[in-house]
């Protein structure tokens, strides 16, 4: 049996992040795996997955903050607001400069609300929204709110004539769509965009540079459970005695003041992921136990 860990796994474009798990399930020979935020086919990067038992840490993952960089092509609208649409609009882009860019950019960053794309994986009366409109049906998504703390532009090229590419890299929050982002630049702007390419290359602490290949799967170093937890949440270092408590279910008497976070991941004196804690007063109590044989 494969051991438990959390495995960081570089995507390649053309494939889903289903595909991504399938390859890892017949390359370590298990079917517990588990993904922690999708990325399109179209997309590169950063994807985590959850190995056995450490598959209940990516609760904790998919909602930390992540990087993308983004190739945002201006001049040209499309259907699904990527290269993988229809073109719905042309326009001139002769005026554009980089300063009239940067200027539409600076009021999507912060805290703003943005409609997610209609080809995105929000399900709509229980179907994603990307098969309704493939289905041919028409679809609105609700506004929601997400945080972009960092959209920068690295280059602005004009090299194709007709359309501008903009670099830019992106510091958002779960939930936020780089699609959604292309389509308003464009739209502020006037002339339309659409994302050409996209890379995750960061969720919470986790890097892309740390990340195996797909052709690498069978031989990865896939983190700990602890040391996963430990860099997601802050560790908590409980006695042997407090270990066999907090699987036992009883809570750590006035061990509140000692939490690094809320929650924290609990280890033992051997290293070992006992499970995730939280604050119950003064105390503190098991709010997911790990398998002792998955937890090392």
């Amino acid at each position: 049996m494969a051991a438990a860990s959390v495995l960081l796994v570089d995507k390649p474009g053309g494939i889903t992040s289903h595909g991504v798990v399938a390859r890892a399930r017949k390359a370590l020979g298990t079917r517990k795996i588990g993904h922690a935020g999708t990325l399109d086919p179209m997309a590169t990067g950063l994807l985590v997955l959850g190995v056995e038992g450490a598959t209940r840490l990516l609760t904790y993952v998919v909602g930390l903050d992540k990087t993308y960089e983004a190739t945002i092509r201006l001049g040209v609208a499309t259907d699904t607001d990527d290269a993988e649409g229809e073109i719905t609009r042309r326009t001139d882009v002769s005026a554009l400069t980089t300063d009239r860019i940067e200027a539409a950019i600076a009021p999507l960053r912060g805290r703003i609300s943005q409609v997610p794309s209609s080809v995105s994986a929000i399900k709509v009366a229980g179907r994603r929204a990307y098969d309704l409109v493939r289905a041919g049906e028409d679809v609105e998504l609700k506004a929601r709110e997400v945080e972009v703390t960092r959209f920068d532009v690295l280059d602005v090229r004009a090299d194709a004539g007709d359309v501008v590419d903009v670099d830019v890299v992106v510091d958002c929050s779960s939930g936020t769509y780089i699609r959604a982002l292309a389509r308003d630049l464009g739209a502020a702007l006037g002339v339309g965009g659409h994302l050409t390419a996209l890379r995750r290359t960061r969720i919470g602490p986790f890097d892309v540079q740390d990340a195996a290949s797909l052709d690498d799967l069978a031989v990865a170093e896939g983190l700990a459970p602890a040391d996963a937890a430990t860099a997601v949440l802050g560790r908590l270092a409980v006695t042997a005695d407090e270990a066999r408590d907090l699987r036992h279910g009883k809570r750590l008497a006035g061990a509140a003041a000692r939490l690094p976070s809320v929650p924290s991941a609990a280890v033992d004196p051997a290293g070992v992921l006992v499970g995730i804690v939280e604050k119950r007063g003064d105390d503190v109590k098991s709010a997911m136990n790990m398998p002792e044989e998955a937890s090392g």
